[in-house]
């Protein structure tokens, strides 16, 4: 028993280790997705805003690597600063949750809660800091292509030929601003490519967190309510004998657990061996549905559901024993806890397999049963469930900041691209002021513009995040049999946040329009 209880706690760490490692690659991908993208929305509009000042200094005879040299190292400060303020808050949020009273404390007790940066962390870091010194490169060197003359004049958008779409029957009847915002939209491609991936990784990662949230509490449910059907759980010595087991189950009217570690093709899985007459003990299929237990036959969890189809025979020996069984499969079952075998007392004793009843579950109150030798302990259901609220503690926190994370990667990534685009359409904007638009009209086809993108990335977002919540619930829950749920309130949540991180945006961005200077931005560009 101590050897079986050591591999399960290995086995428990080994989990925990990998889920860390999975929201250790997770999170660090996304957030560098999130500078890099802001850097190059943000040296773009530098570049474009800073374009008669490049020609300035380039006509006053300033070299091209000078110029070069000074916007460049604006991009490395950026990387520089960040980088240290990054290392400083990371240590921080590290020490807040892996530390003897954080969070981690719970599943680890280690003689040392030192903090220790991985290797491939400097590489990465130091990488970093050179493609946003390289964006800012690139984002000057090409404003200052061709003579002084070339980079005096003030950043013009690229001519748009007509597209596919103007040539359907009907594109003259569409409103003014539809059109406006198609051509804007076709004439920028990067950019509203680019809006496109903020609006879906805000989905993203909202669907993925909230719906991980959603699935967690279906689990508890699932757990409470459906499977555990009883009141007290006695557990029993391991040196019970059955006779004396099987009698207490019938005095309490209780159903009846055997569990032993067994080795199935090469790895250590449970046993389970139940007497489930009276519903105490309840099991679901794949499907989520209440079913029985037949006694013709063995049922795999569904981890292990790839190792035998229906029908076959498999064969197991228990833990540290060379004696052998052979078993039919006679269905599969969720396993919500365990990596396990499952059958019916009925068919272990008719195949000779022996086991001790460890676990005897019943609707008594604790204070109820009655003290026995054969009785190490009882407890509560309620007690029981107590026990997953850190788990869900810990769950709770990912859900956060990964919302926080959805958050901030709508407002920053939406909010450098409406500026670009501001900056990219001012003399448009200008002319249209001229041509009598009023600021609320203009401030109109700002936002419309983002609220095409946004319908969009929500569409495409929506499945995505589903998508990463199949691989959220495989990575950091890899040892329950999680059924992927995703309420309503969770889609509502994340459409409607998502729209109003976009309206948002582009109500700002419209503000600016009230400060356009309409005789500066329409004087000739020579």
């Amino acid at each position: 028993m101590t050897d079986k209880s050591e591999h399960t706690a290995y086995a428990g760490a080994q989990s925990e280790a990998e889920e860390g490692k999975t929201m250790g690659s997770i999170l660090p991908v996304l957030f560098l997705a999130i500078a890099v993208l802001t850097m190059v929305t943000t040296m773009h509009r530098v570049a474009a805003n800073e374009k008669v000042q490049i020609g300035t200094l380039k006509a006053l005879g300033f070299r091209d690597r000078r110029i070069l040299r000074h916007f460049t190292a604006y991009g490395l400060f950026i990387g520089l600063v960040g980088t240290a303020l990054g290392i400083g808050l990371g240590y921080a949020v590290a020490a807040f949750i892996i530390s003897p009273n954080g969070a981690m404390s719970t599943y680890f007790d280690i003689p040392s809660w030192e903090l220790v940066m991985p290797g491939f962390c400097v590489p990465v870091m130091a990488g970093t800091v050179a493609m946003l010194t390289l964006i800012s490169y690139l984002s000057v060197n090409r404003m200052l292509k061709g003579t002084a003359a070339d980079a005096l004049r003030p950043y013009t958008p690229k001519a748009m030929k007509k597209s596919a779409l103007e040539r359907l029957p009907g594109w003259e009847r569409l409103p003014f601003g539809t059109k406006w915002n198609v051509r804007d939209i076709l004439r920028h491609k990067s950019r509203s490519a680019m809006t496109l991936v903020g609006v879906i990784g805000c989905m993203l990662l909202l669907v993925g967190g909230l719906g991980m949230k959603d699935t967690m509490e279906r689990f508890m449910t699932m757990l409470d309510e459906e499977i555990n059907n009883y009141t007290t759980r006695i557990n029993l010595t391991e040196t019970a004998g059955h006779a004396a087991a099987r009698k207490l189950a019938d005095e309490v009217n209780g159903d009846w657990q055997a569990t032993s570690g067994i080795s199935y093709q090469g790895r250590t899985v449970m046993l389970e061996v139940y007497h489930a007459d009276n519903g105490r003990i309840r099991f679901l299929t794949e499907e989520n549905e209440l079913t029985e237990l037949a006694d013709d036959g063995a049922y795999l969890c569904l981890r292990l559901a790839d190792t035998a189809r229906i029908g076959d025979t498999i064969t197991f020996s228990p833990y540290g024993s060379e004696e052998t069984y052979a078993v039919k499969v006679a269905g599969y079952l969720r396993s919500l806890m365990t990596e396990s075998i499952v059958m019916s007392d009925a068919y272990a004793d008719s195949m000779g397999i022996g086991y001790r009843i460890s676990s005897i579950y019943t609707d008594e109150d604790l204070d109820g049963i009655e003290n026995s030798s054969i009785i190490s302990g009882k407890q509560d259901k309620a007690m029981i469930m107590e026990t997953y609220d850190t788990f869900m503690e810990i769950m709770n926190l990912m859900v956060l900041v990964l919302v926080l994370a959805a958050v901030v990667l709508g407002i920053v990534v939406l909010y450098n691209l409406g500026v670009m685009s501001y900056v990219e359409r001012y003399r448009e904007l200008a002319t249209l002021k001229v041509l009598g638009f009023r600021d609320r009209h203009i401030g109109r086809l700002l936002i419309s513009q983002n609220i095409w993108l946004t319908i969009v990335g929500v569409a495409i977002g929506f499945p995505a995040g589903i998508g990463l919540l199949h691989v959220l619930i495989q990575s950091l829950a890899s040892e329950y049999e999680l059924s992927l749920s995703v309420g309503t309130l969770t889609c509502s949540v994340s459409i409607l946040l998502t729209f109003a991180v976009s309206l948002a945006v582009g109500w700002m961005v419209a503000r600016k329009n009230r400060r356009i200077d309409m005789v500066e931005a329409l004087k000739s560009a020579e």
